[in-house]
């Protein structure tokens, strides 16, 4: 009788075995990490379009940082545009990750995802003198929407049938709103402050005339990404939130963002 016992506990010890062998990622295994000027989520110093390595910062940037080294895997970190042709590289390459993106309907099967890192909410600008005040989308309907390409506040108007005119920066979306070329700008708050410094426009000389969603923000990874990748960056995710790290840590002003990302996913769903 004892032959058959010592085959049971020999096969489960296999099969514990394998199953540990499946967990473990190759030595070396690394993500290629890339993201674009979305501040203060991510951004680049004197708001170039390219930064590598610690260069790039942001509340989003310093989460993202913390859990690879938590989760004990390997990156590297590159800020570049445009925005699109990142999205699709994460999409078609292995070992790709791209942050901060938003988990929406259309792009939940394209990737995995880590998350969420923060949370931003969606506006509509406009000039004051326009005198605009909406109190639905579907008041902004019949007047020209600037928007950022394959960015998430203009897939979110996309998927509610409302056609936005895109462009590959909100920098530009800014100059074109102030220039009349559109009506509306749609746009992250608070990405748009941002960019109204940097362009030496006051907060005043724009106006909030619509807040139409909470958005949470992700790390969105190559669909071929290991699973045991995606698990120990989440649990790492989880222990950094928990413990109040974060982005908050350099930027505790910000800490609102990363602190209601809990809030903005029910309101989201």
């Amino acid at each position: 009788m004892a032959r058959p016992r010592a085959a049971v506990v020999l096969f489960a010890l296999l099969v514990t075995a394998a199953t540990s062998a499946r967990a473990e990622l190759p030595s070396n295994f690394e993500i290629t990490l890339q993201s674009d000027n979305f501040p203060p989520f991510n951004m680049a110093p004197n708001a170039s379009n390219f930064a590598r390595g610690d260069e790039v910062q942001g509340i989003s940037s310093a989460t993202v940082r913390e859990i690879f080294k938590r989760a004990g895997i390997a990156y590297s970190l590159t800020l570049r545009a445009p925005w699109s042709r990142l999205y699709d590289q994460t999409r078609q390459q292995a070992n790709h990750g791209l942050f901060s993106v938003a988990r929406t309907e259309q792009n939940a099967a394209l990737f995995k995802w880590v998350g969420p890192l923060a949370h931003h909410d969606s506006v509509l600008l406009a000039l004051p003198a326009r005198g605009l005040a909406f109190t639905h989308l579907e008041q902004a309907k019949g007047y020209a929407i600037g928007g950022h390409s394959h960015g998430s506040v203009s897939l979110y108007l996309e998927s509610q049938g409302m056609k936005s005119d895109d462009s590959l920066s909100d920098a530009e979306n800014l100059r074109k709103l102030l220039g009349g070329r559109i009506d509306l700008w749609a746009v992250a708050d608070p990405v748009w402050r941002y960019h109204a410094r940097l362009q030496g426009v006051g907060e005043d000389e724009l106006q909030v005339v619509l807040n139409f969603r909470h958005e949470p923000l992700y790390l969105a990874l190559s669909p071929s990404t290991p699973d045991e990748a995606v698990e120990r960056l989440q649990r790492a995710l989880e222990e950094v939130i928990g413990e109040g790290y974060a982005g908050c840590s350099d930027t505790p002003e910000l800490c609102y963002l990363i602190q209601d990302r809990g809030k903005a996913l029910a309101t989201a769903r």
